[in-house]
């Protein structure tokens, strides 16, 4: 389990910054990030698009992807990274799309959950998994998702 201050001194290390876009975790991953002291040197922001049609007007999803992929897949994790970078002006992008339940979603089943971490245009990560549990538990495994993530990319990117 990554501790978010890690993340942050990882970024500090290469004064670099990110963002994030949410949804399944409607900002669950934004406030982990904000809890360690002076994160605000490192952390730009966020966009919480829960709402499918957010996901193209705030973050940039391209309208095409959603049609066809659904909200709830891989490269519409990446759009969302990209657009959290984009939009806050920050080095890295996390995005995270998923069905946290009660019900699936698009042929998803609850615990589907797509995580991508991308450095400017290139993609760094991008994965959709299942994480059991109910609603609660599913949304709190995919903030510790999201943070191994972009702490093990963060690792690779410094050698």
């Amino acid at each position: 389990m990554t501790d978010p201050a890690d993340v942050h001194a990882a970024l500090g290390r290469r004064g670099e910054t990110v963002a994030v876009a949410e949804s399944l975790t409607g900002g669950l991953l934004a406030a982990r990030l904000t809890e360690t002291a002076g994160a605000s040197a490192t952390f730009r922001g966020g966009l919480v698009v829960y709402a499918t049609d957010l996901k193209a007007s705030l973050a940039g999803v391209p309208d095409a992807l959603l049609a066809e992929r659904g909200p709830v897949h891989e490269e519409v994790a990446v759009a969302l990274a990209r657009g959290a970078s984009r939009v806050c002006g920050a080095d890295w992008g996390v995005g995270l799309t998923g069905v946290a339940g009660p019900d699936g979603q698009g042929g998803r089943p609850v615990g589907t959950v797509c995580i991508a971490v991308v450095r400017g245009d290139a993609t760094a990560f991008a994965d959709c998994r299942h994480l059991p549990g109910e609603r609660g538990q599913v949304r709190a495994a995919a903030v510790l998702a999201a943070l191994d993530s972009l702490a093990e990319q963060l690792a690779r990117a410094e050698g």
